[in-house]
């Protein structure tokens, strides 16, 4: 089977300044490179994303027109461009001395998501806690939101104030939801149930929608990469503290070198805290890899935080729930990043959906009776619930950074609740997946509001909760945590929210999904036996190749688009 690139979260976190100096095509991203081109005609025209290392001039613009290109948007918070180019011109741009890396505008698409109204309030509680969002700004980039009474007074139920305070298209047509992806994650997000049962995880949050989807939720690098920037230039007039990102595509490079990333980093460090979803690829064994290695960009990256699914058994209770096998598992193709940070409900959920739009018109099996409501499944759907949470720590604490609500979440997610491993069995296919519960699959747990109500350790202003790396050493066959050192950090030196650090002895990962010893990971170290790597390694038990192909240094990974039936079924029908 061909791999699976379900998209499902755009926009990653990372620094162009890090950036390597290369030259000739070393800077062309693998899509770009004359190997990959040479059946192209030099006249054929491509877009791409030129990062700069300086703050592109109108002179940079002029050189790329002198070389038959066309300027279509200006990205200069991320230090770039967004061109059309004829192939002839690719060897040139990437010969300039002030470019860093060029980029094709890739393809994205919004993935489905579904969660149930009960698993979500007592995931949260919020409402019962007096943390409903409100004034709190959460900017969805997808598809566009359908204006219905779910997004009106979420306190009273009543349609006193449209909660849908902006909206702008990057896709050229319309600002309302033509696709019904974008509708759909707001009312997981901020729907009030307008009289029903199917409640959002805040009801008084107010929602920018950033419509980056067409009709058939198709977009692009740079209709993201726009509303990001949109997003951060909008934060302090609606005071947006959060973005959420339920879409994403296949990971091609470092986080250092992806556009999407170096967006979101830039959004991060303006303040917003931005949710992605970590992807649908769990089920794919390409190279016997057993889905991990499958996180979707730009959740690769270390800055934001990633959510992965859970189903919850259809009960009200978190005690069931277990991991949704096709939830995309780390670590993080070329930089190894500890992924995903957290799990959250997102198999079988029902949220906002009207009839009309061209999900519920292909699905229609899908509708809730008659009514506005469809039901979905997918880490799309779990990542609202997440950017939820993120604004109600925001209306308590209004000055806490990014850094402090990732590392808020994380410290208090479940644990406790999982098992080991347990056994999916796809409804059409009969195939069974075999899911453990490991660092790389469901982070540090599952997110717990009642568990951050009864939090005492506040963390500090100028603390960083970057994900950390884990790194192989092929010499001891052990995994060792690389993260920010110091005091101040959430990772510590040695220790994972270990008692050296300033959280005291809780720890953001329990002993269950390490290893069998009392402290998180050891004496520092994970065996590549222990219970981290699920049976006996991370690809299962005689998946050298597997194994190589994440954690080797010469192995391109992750160039395929190819989607596949199994993976549609399972985002339109979830997972029993």
């Amino acid at each position: 089977m061909k791999r699976v690139y379900r998209l499902i979260a755009l926009i990653c976190a990372a620094t162009v300044s890090s950036m390597v100096a290369w030259g000739g095509t070393e800077k062309l991203s693998p899509e770009l490179k004359p190997e990959t081109t040479a059946n192209r005609r030099a006249s054929d025209n491509v877009e791409v994303i030129v990062q700069y290392k300086v703050a592109p001039t109108e002179a940079h613009h002029q050189k790329v027109a002198a070389l038959g290109g066309k300027l279509n948007h200006r990205m200069d918070f991320i230090k770039g461009a967004h061109y059309t180019v004829p192939v002839s011109a690719l060897s040139s741009l990437a010969s300039d001395p002030d470019v860093a890396y060029v980029t094709p505008n890739r393809a994205l698409k919004g993935t489905f998501d579904n969660i149930t109204a009960g698993t979500v309030n007592s995931v949260t509680n919020g409402y019962e806690l007096g943390m409903t969002g409100v004034g709190i700004g959460i900017a969805v980039i997808d598809s566009g939101v359908t204006g219905l009474g779910d997004f009106e007074d979420g306190a009273s139920w009543r349609q006193v104030s449209n909660r849908v305070v902006y909206q702008q298209s990057f896709t050229g047509g319309p600002v309302a939801d033509q696709y019904g992806h974008g509708t759909h994650v707001a009312g997981i997000l901020a729907g009030n149930g307008f009289g029903t049962t199917y409640l959002g995880t805040i009801l008084e949050g107010n929602i920018i929608s950033l419509k980056v989807l067409d009709q058939n939720g198709n977009g692009s690098d740079s209709t993201v990469i726009q509303a990001i920037d949109a997003a951060i230039s909008l934060k302090s007039q609606y005071n947006i503290k959060v973005i959420n990102l339920s879409l994403g595509r296949p990971v091609y490079e470092s986080v250092a070198l992806d556009p999407l990333c170096a967006a979101v980093e830039q959004a991060w460090k303006a303040g917003i805290t931005v949710v992605v979803a970590a992807g649908n690829d769990g089920r794919d064994d390409t190279d016997g890899i057993d889905g991990y290695g499958t996180i979707n960009a730009p959740g690769n990256d270390p800055y934001v935080i990633t959510v992965g699914a859970v189903k919850d058994e259809g009960t009200t209770v978190r005690t069931d729930d277990l991991i949704a096998s096709y939830s995309s598992k780390g670590p993080t193709l070329f930089d190894h990043y500890v992924k995903p940070d957290v799990v959250a409900p997102g198999n079988l959920v029902i949220s906002t959906l009207p009839p009309g739009l061209t999900l519920s018109t292909e699905y229609p099996a899908n509708q809730v009776g008659t009514t506005n409501y469809f039901t979905l499944s997918g880490t799309s759907m779990a990542t609202p619930i997440v950017s939820g949470m993120a604004a109600m720590i925001m209306q308590q604490h209004p000055t806490w950074t990014p850094d402090q609500v990732k590392a808020a979440i994380m410290l208090t997610a479940t644990k406790s609740n999982f098992p080991t491993s347990s056994t999916a069995v796809d409804p059409t296919t009969g195939t069974s997946y075999t899911s453990y519960y490991d660092i790389f699959t469901i982070g540090a747990g599952e997110v717990d509001m009642a568990g951050y109500s009864k939090m005492t350790a506040v963390p500090p202003a100028g603390l960083t909760a970057k994900s950390p790396t884990a790194v192989y050493n092929q010499l001891t066959g052990k995994v060792t945590l690389s993260g920010v050192s110091g005091v101040s950090t959430v990772w510590g030196s040695s220790t994972v929210w270990g008692s050296s650090t300033v959280w005291g002895s809780s720890t953001v990962w329990g002993s269950n999904v390490i290893s069998n010893s009392s402290t998180v990971w050891g004496s520092s170290t994970v065996e590549v036996n222990s219970t981290v790597w699920g049976t006996s390694t991370v690809w299962g038990t005689s998946s050298t190749k597997g194994f190589s192909t994440v954690w080797g240094t010469s192995t391109v990974w992750g160039t395929s688009t190819t989607d596949s039936a199994e993976s549609e079924l399972l985002t339109t029908q979830g997972e029993r």
